[in-house]
């Protein structure tokens, strides 16, 4: 099946939430009672095979091509080690403004994602480029420490320079169903953004089963989550099809429900062009054309990009580089 994969949403440097989603009051229902949120339960077997279904669509070259970059301006280019230094973060956003030869006309990834004391260094270097900087944030990844230390850290990234927040979730006082608590930390840290967008993450791997996921997302969209993201990359599982296929899905009706657009960021276990390609086929089909921009649809990856960037010299030049050609991230 060949797919259009750029469709109307062709401007890979479209940041701009603010123009494709309704600015909007966080609504303040009471999430403590789970009886209270009308969150469909989930059906296992139909997502687990719908989304299969996916990883096995063919496209062909002229789509995969334009998929390919597609891909790269989705790319929030991560580093979240112990070892990360200024000369790592420096070399990273270079990478991420020119992916490639410029020959290829390749676009520049979407973010640099980082931890907070590193953004303004990012900042330093992605100031005057469409790279934004992302910065992790809520006591990442584990999301244990007192809410007045976590708001903290939030308002410090947000002052060096970050232009999105990607705080994580109290899994525990989820799965223990504190939900308004959950709620109230989102909320709370929306508040603490400013102007900086927020990406809620789940830690999907974490929470147990698909409903719990899609009673997560609704939370956090009702929140003020600007995105809602799968996972920390820090535990296995992370990103999966049918994970991210019930976020999708409750993007979908949450948009039918209030009009209003939030965009989704699998991250972490997404390591090939083909996975990534499968990926962009599911959100076409469950959200359309509309979600197929760096506005609304994200990957949080590390290895991912040098394989997409490995078939696309493949595509263009007929010829299969090995990994020595690329740059680690």
């Amino acid at each position: 099946m060949q797919l259009d994969l750029v469709g109307k949403c062709s401007v890979y440097n479209c940041f701009h939430l603010k123009a494709l989603t309704r600015s909007r009051t966080i609504l303040k229902s009471p999430a403590r009672n789970r009886s209270r949120w009308r969150v469909p339960s989930v059906d296992q077997v139909m997502a687990e095979e719908r989304a299969a279904a996916f990883g096995r669509r063919s496209i062909k070259t002229s789509a995969k091509l334009e998929g390919l970059k597609l891909v790269v301006s989705m790319t929030d280019l991560t580093t979240l080690e112990g070892s990360d230094t200024p000369g790592k973060i420096a070399f990273l956003c270079r990478k991420a403004m020119q992916p490639l030869d410029p020959r290829y006309q390749v676009p520049s990834c979407a973010a640099v994602c980082v931890y907070p004391n590193l953004v303004r260094i990012a900042k330093k270097f992605l100031e005057h480029s469409s790279v934004k900087v992302a910065s992790v944030a809520t006591a990442f990844p584990a999301g244990l420490m007192p809410a007045k230390l976590k708001l903290r850290e939030v308002r410090g990234a947000v002052r060096d320079g970050a232009d999105e927040i990607d705080m994580v979730i109290n899994r525990a006082g989820f799965l223990a169903g504190e939900y308004e608590r959950v709620f109230d930390e989102i909320a709370a840290t929306r508040e603490a953004c400013r102007t900086a967008h927020l990406k809620v993450i789940l830690e999907t791997g974490e929470l147990q089963t698909y409903d719990n996921v899609r009673l997560a997302s609704e939370i956090a969209m009702r929140a003020g989550a600007d995105f809602i993201k799968t996972s920390t990359g820090k535990i296995s599982p992370a990103a999966t099809m049918p994970v991210t296929l019930v976020m999708l899905e409750a993007i979908r009706d949450y948009f039918y429900e209030t009009g209003i657009r939030i965009g989704m960021k699998p991250a972490g276990a997404i390591r090939t062009a083909k996975e990534a390609l499968a990926y962009l086929v599911m959100v076409k089909e469950t959200l359309g054309d509309d979600w197929l921009t760096p506005a609304l649809f994200r990957f949080g990856a590390s290895t991912l990009l040098n394989d997409v960037l490995m078939q696309l010299v493949k595509v263009v030049d007929a010829n299969y580089q090995s990994a020595d050609y690329f740059s680690l991230p």
